[in-house]
């Protein structure tokens, strides 16, 4: 979804949340809030505009529960670039492992395949224009002027019968190429290939950034070979329409673009934050919580606001918008080092979900994963319909084995879901033909799964 952040409001943002989103309202709500602050900052006063700083989140919930969903289909309302982490990852500078520092990048990232796809989109219709040539080319070459003359005894190229012909046999070839009459048709095709040569690196380790400035200075350098390859028509399009459009694109642009959307509307969702924050109890500050405060240290001025090196520039992530998340069993929010903590200002603790909720879950998002099977298996034209008690009855199941074995939340429902429908999936086409109907009833869904519940054999439901 691209709808612009400027025709929705905070209601309107939630009631899109509804959609895929079950419950939750008050996290939904602060994200909404959170989302519509950067429209009032974009078009607060300007001298403002760079003093107002978004009011990052912490979710508090146990796995399965929606943090991630929610962010991440925020993201998608406002068409922002998104990029979720681990916290666990990340280790402290100077050890060996990823530094904090990569996530901005991989944003910046994010934003220039968005920006790149935009832009591609805008000039579609001139790199068509220009593939339609190219094959034009290869099949009918146009009649070339000798010497840059027109054909002796014609004044132009108008009036050069040979030259009117060939236009006009172009043109019939150019609508059966729009019709795809000739997709199959196989001819020669030039593609470019980059020079990639082998780096070898002697001395220190080298980081990630420089790996790949150094990686980009050469390929720029190498020149491009040009490889011959037979296809048809159809993958011609294809491949010779990814490099028209890329001579159409100004990367320059792009690349500027790209770092004002991910400072001014890019989220970065940092998950298990809970797992580099350590309960205090007095170990004298040793083993690895050392090292877990030291990548918190490392979040600080990421999240406060700093200037990132990247390979398309500097980004500033002062009005980025960070959500981290965690489950907080064992450490506590207050666990965080205060100045971190400082940095969240709204917190929202997500409720686990019920018996009831997975039944929501099943039944009302527009890609419940009742529906996304009953697509799968329209695509083999077999109707497939679940009852309204055998909803039901899956709900319980999920909820009760996650009682019994591990709450992993919502995700139980995949692997009970997927564990009743694998014999459909497996006779499907061979044995249940096209054209068939499928339904899902109470006493089938305890035919299959209610056996292995009362057993305690779970060991199938365990991700």
């Amino acid at each position: 979804m691209t709808t612009s952040i400027k025709d929705l409001t905070p209601r309107q943002i939630v009631a899109e949340l509804d959609q895929y989103i079950i419950g939750q309202h008050d996290a939904k709500r602060n994200v909404a809030i959170a989302l519509r602050n950067r429209w009032r900052r974009m078009n607060s006063a300007a001298d403002m505009q760079r003093e107002i700083t978004p009011n990052n989140i912490l979710m508090i919930g146990a796995t399965g529960v929606g943090k991630t969903e929610i962010a991440r289909r925020l993201a998608k309302i406002a068409d922002a670039p998104f990029i979720k982490v681990e916290a666990s990852k990340f280790t402290e500078v100077g050890y060996v492992g990823r530094d904090v520092e990569s996530m901005v990048r991989d944003l910046v990232e994010q934003s220039v395949n968005m920006v790149r796809a935009a832009k591609k989109e805008a000039v579609q219709v001139r790199a068509q224009q220009a593939v339609e040539d190219a094959i034009l080319d290869i099949l009918i070459p146009p009649v070339k002027p000798v010497n840059g003359q027109p054909h002796l005894g014609f004044e132009n190229e108008k009036s050069d019968p040979d030259a009117e012909l060939n236009e006009r046999t172009r043109e019939r070839f150019r609508d059966k190429i729009r019709s795809g009459e000739m997709d199959d048709r196989k001819i020669d095709i030039d593609v470019q290939q980059a020079q990639m040569p082998n780096i070898g690196v002697m001395g220190g380790a080298v980081d990630d950034l420089s790996m790949m400035n150094i990686q980009e200075m050469l390929s720029g350098m190498m020149p491009k070979r040009g490889k011959k390859r037979k296809v048809t028509i159809a993958e011609a399009r294809t491949i010779l329409l990814e490099e028209e459009a890329a001579k159409l694109i100004d990367m320059d642009e792009v690349k500027e673009e790209a770092i004002r959307k991910a400072e001014d509307a890019g989220i970065i969702f940092i998950d298990e934050i809970d797992k580099v924050a350590s309960a205090r109890s007095g170990n004298g500050g040793g083993g690895p919580d050392v090292s877990r405060e030291g990548v918190q240290r490392d979040l600080l001025p990421i999240v406060e606001g700093s200037a990132v090196n990247t390979k398309y520039g500097v980004i500033h992530t002062d009005h980025i918008l960070f959500i981290a998340a965690g489950a907080f069993h064992v450490a506590k929010p207050s666990d965080l080092i205060p100045e971190l903590q400082g940095r969240f200002p709204i917190r929202v603790e997500l409720q686990s979900l019920s018996e009831d909720d997975f039944y929501q879950i099943l039944k009302e998002p527009k890609n419940a994963l009742t529906k996304q099977y009953e697509a799968m298996l329209q695509a083999e034209n077999v109707s497939l319909n679940f009852q309204d008690d055998a909803l039901r009855e899956l709900a319980r199941i999920a909820f009760e084995v996650n009682q019994e074995v591990e709450n992993i939340g919502a995700r139980r429902l995949q692997t009970v879901l997927s564990h009743l429908m694998n014999d459909f999936m497996f006779d499907i086409p061979d044995v249940i033909g096209a054209n068939a109907q499928v339904v899902v009833t109470k006493e089938l869904v305890g035919e299959k799964l209610n056996g292995l519940v009362k057993n305690r054999d779970l060991s199938q439901f365990i991700l």
